[in-house]
């Protein structure tokens, strides 16, 4: 019997390598809803997503509101997107060696909260129930004790939150911390930290995220959004482990062979967050690191094997094994493992 309920993961997750701006981007296999983009030379990461719109701009690695450049993603297409000139050298520049991650948002919604009853404040953006993903577009109003609709079909694990229009932290939810009162920052190397206000010590259910009076999450007559993710046996998994600092590193089972990976310290500060994938690294072990807080060049280190049903420390850096330190991930598949549906005595989830 199938593990999973996507056999071909492409086509809601994909990595596309290219060189330069001014061009069209192809290869994705869908209209990507949302695009972050990376210079593997120095540079700002570039967040784009359909919700917001073509030209509007995050970088992770800042805590900088959304700008708008009018020739770096110009416009999304059926198969990839479209790039201007990129004069300022977020997208590709004129020839540098670029990773593109690319997310399927899937359908329109819109949730009026007074009409439905379903949350406090108004929401929109688009949903891919199917692959555990929606973006989620709403207004703050900067009070206490408030809920979002989040049209998932499930219960977020991991919420990115961002404030559209002042410089704010990008602020991060994940069930793995340990309660709703925890969070982390992606544009930050610290740990864990623990504050009853971002997500009003309430944890999302599988209708609504709630957030609190704080800037971060709710901040009033300002456009927010939030990218929230739910697992998908055998396409995604949002989980933790403990490393070990053995280059005979921890088993992460996962229940597939991970196209990407994001790896976080949660319980140590001065860790980056640590990205990897199967187009820079077609084999093992996966080593080009980029790092989703800083503007630099990638790094051969945090040494990672992708498996078929997950993913094996290889390295003793302290990023993303150190010894006796928990981490949270993300990950997405390149192929389900559809063979067996528990996983191993021993290992981390």
């Amino acid at each position: 019997m199938a593990y999973t309920t996507i056999d071909n993961p492409f086509k809601f997750f994909n990595t596309v390598l290219y060189t330069g701006a001014n061009q069209s981007i192809t290869g994705v296999n869908f209209q990507p809803d949302w695009v972050w983009i990376k210079e593997r030379d120095s540079g700002y990461h570039a967040i784009f997503d359909s919700v917001r719109g073509a030209t509007k701009v995050f970088s992770s690695n800042v805590t900088n509101a959304e700008s708008t450049q009018s020739d770096t993603l110009t416009a999304f297409g059926t198969d990839g997107f479209t790039l201007g000139a990129d004069s300022s050298n977020y997208v590709g520049g004129s020839s540098t060696n670029t990773v593109s991650w690319n997310w399927l948002g899937g359908t329109a919604f819109s949730n009026d909260a007074s009409a439905t009853g379903v949350g406090t404040i108004d929401s929109s953006g688009t949903t891919n129930q199917t692959a555990g993903f929606s973006l989620v577009s709403f207004t703050g109003n900067g009070s206490a004790s408030q809920s979002v609709a989040h049209n998932l079909g499930g219960t977020p694990e991991m919420i990115i939150f961002k404030c559209r229009e002042t410089a704010t932290d990008w602020t991060t939810f994940h069930t793995k911390l340990g309660g709703a009162n925890k969070n982390l920052s992606l544009n930050s190397t610290s740990a864990a930290g623990t504050d009853t206000d971002f997500f009003a010590n309430t944890n999302p259910t599988s209708t609504v995220f709630s957030v609190g009076a704080a800037s971060n999450t709710n901040r009033s007559s300002e456009g927010m959004i939030a990218y929230c993710f739910r697992s998908i046996k055998g396409y995604s998994k949002f989980g933790s482990y403990t490393g070990n600092g053995n280059a005979d590193g921890t088993f992460v089972y996962t229940g597939f062979k991970p196209a990407f990976v994001i790896q976080k310290a949660s319980s140590a500060s001065s860790y980056d967050w640590v990205i990897l994938d199967n187009k820079r690294d077609p084999f093992n072990v996966a080593d080009e690191s980029l790092y989703a807080n800083l503007s630099n060049a990638a790094q051969t280190s945090n040494d990672t094997d992708f498996l078929s049903n997950g993913f094996k420390l290889r390295s003793t850096a302290a990023g993303n094994n150190g010894s006796g330190t928990t981490f949270i991930y993300m990950a997405f598949a390149e192929s389900p493992f559809v063979t067996a549906g528990t996983k191993a005595a021993g290992t981390a989830r």
